[in-house]
């Protein structure tokens, strides 16, 4: 009997395994069987096709074996992204369709029971997986599903929008209903990639009056890629501040748009309003650690991945679950999160900014001139020790944000726009990059003698210092990172003793805040 061949792609992190949809028809009791590693949504699937096949006016086999075989066995498969390749299985083994044209397509789409497509998540990350993987191979998704991934360059991407246009497409040749080739109608559309486009970058630091520490430091942190701590009295404008860091930093690339955008896809997240502008990410004090880092079965990217390339601003720091703060130590370190289960292993991207906020103390006003601290030492010590030393050692900035007293906040003048910040950053990047390829963030072992190009006097300032107030080989490292960004700010070919010098001051410890 039948024997039909579709394509598809599962999805596993950001790649996308390719499935091979085996349908068999055969004689036999009938029955409707359906093998392979598929979850729970997936079977779900013969209730779908079969009842799409008939509102649609398709014959579905039902006095047929019918056996579904998603290969390989052992590649978890899971929602409803293989409706669609089932069903024209079904339809080319019966003869409905002509199997041998559907040869360099694949499918993806959930069916309606109508026979509508409705969007799959992670379009974008399989057309991107393609492109990586140069595979050619004209992708045919559900509309919404089908914008997203025709934003890879050069991707060959059909929309369908119900299974009847799907149809129509590979009816057998000398059917008078076939349509002739290449033609477009409006159930069957070729789309063309969208140019990346510049965006307004969001909220102005103007509107952030005084402050100048804070914008000084986070300007430093746009332009060598640093994270930063703001530590200050409630209402004193950290969020405020944080909400407009993102607009500071560079232009994303085509290849970084289109893995952040990626990420977003996996999780049915991505919004084509925001492509091309760098995510914030915002999670509540509440979120776990799976929720910070990723987890479950199969893995799903967390805050971090979606935050890859943008921002990852975390409120209320202390009041996070020491295990989820612990967490961030290797992203923070290597750009990178392994999901490691027993059954299944993911690596998903976490090339992330942290802006992070707290107040000095449980009721905040510790050091404040307007309000007196109603806290004992021992309730201040606890409270800055939920966050450990080598978690504050992986923060590059450290920086007072303190509040502005009311004369001073309704006459002061407004602050320096985001885009004269954001053309400072830009040119300081643009420097660094020329000289390494990377932001100074990443500069790692010897890259670091290489690049600071530390002068004499600057390093025997920084070695005294270091050593008075016992610094890690960490702490150390990362300061010349910063001294180094400095540097580029301010069009210096070498790090000097006053960069040096100004980029020691963003390494104090919360301690000796209070």
């Amino acid at each position: 009997m039948g024997l039909a061949l579709v394509q598809s792609r599962a999805l596993l992190g950001l790649e996308a395994p390719a499935v091979t949809v085996e349908v068999h028809l055969a004689n036999g009791l009938p029955s409707f069987t359906l093998v392979g590693l598929a979850d729970v949504e997936v079977k779900e699937a013969r209730e779908r096709v079969r009842s799409a096949l008939q509102n649609a006016g398709l014959e579905f086999p039902h006095n047929k074996r019918i056996t579904v075989n998603l290969a390989p066995a052992d590649l978890p498969k899971d929602s409803g992204r293989f409706d669609l390749p089932i069903a024209l299985g079904i339809l080319a083994a019966s003869g409905q369709i002509d199997g041998a044209r559907l040869a360099g397509h694949e499918f993806a789409g959930e069916l309606s029971l109508s026979g509508e497509l409705r969007p799959v998540r992670g379009a974008l990350a399989t057309s991107l997986a393609l492109h990586t993987q140069q595979v050619r191979a004209r992708l045919v998704l559900p509309p919404g599903s089908a914008e997203e991934a025709a934003l890879v360059p050069d991707a060959q991407v059909v929309r369908a929008r119900h299974l009847l246009d799907v149809v129509r497409a590979f009816l057998p040749p000398g059917n008078p209903e076939a349509p002739p080739p290449d033609t477009d109608d409006e159930g069957w559309t070729r789309l063309q990639a969208q140019p990346l486009t510049t965006r307004a970058p969001g909220p102005d630091m103007a509107d952030v009056k005084g402050q100048s520490a804070a914008k000084r430091a986070l300007e430093i942190a746009a332009a060598g890629g640093h994270s930063v701590l703001m530590v200050g009295p409630p209402g004193s404008g950290k969020s405020m501040l944080a909400h407009r860091f993102a607009g500071l930093l560079p232009p994303m690339t085509v290849e970084e748009a289109l893995q952040s955008a990626a990420i977003a896809s996996l999780t049915g997240r991505f919004d084509p309003a925001r492509w091309g502008l760098r995510p914030t990410g915002q999670p509540h004090h509440t979120a776990s650690a799976v929720a910070l880092v990723g987890g479950g079965s199969p893995p799903r990217p967390g805050e971090i991945s979606l935050a890859h390339h943008g921002v990852l601003f975390l409120d209320e720091l202390p009041e996070f679950p020491r295990a989820a703060l612990e967490a961030l130590r290797e992203p923070l370190e290597t750009g990178q999160i392994t999901i490691a289960r027993a059954a299944r292993r993911a690596d998903f991207p976490a090339r992330f900014q942290l802006v992070a906020a707290m107040n000095p103390c449980p009721c905040g006003f510790l050091g404040s001139p307007q309000r007196a601290c109603r806290c004992t030492p021992d309730q201040v010590s606890r409270y800055q020790g939920k966050l450990s030393g080598p978690l504050l050692d992986r923060i590059d900035l450290h920086v007072e944000v303190p509040a502005l007293p009311t004369d001073q906040l309704l006459q002061a003048p407004p602050g320096e726009a985001t885009e004269a910040i954001r053309r400072r950053v830009v040119q300081a990047r643009a420097q660094a990059l020329a000289r390494q390829g990377h932001a100074n963030q990443a500069l790692q072992g010897q890259a670091i003698d290489t690049h600071v190009q530390l002068e004499d006097a600057a390093a025997q300032f920084l070695n005294k210092a270091a050593a008075r107030l016992g610094w890690s080989a960490r702490s150390t490292h990362r300061a010349l990172k910063v001294a180094r960004t400095i540097a580029d700010l301010a069009g210096s070919e070498r790090t000097q003793v006053p960069h040096m010098a100004e980029a020691m001051q963003y390494r104090r410890t919360l301690r000796a805040n209070s």
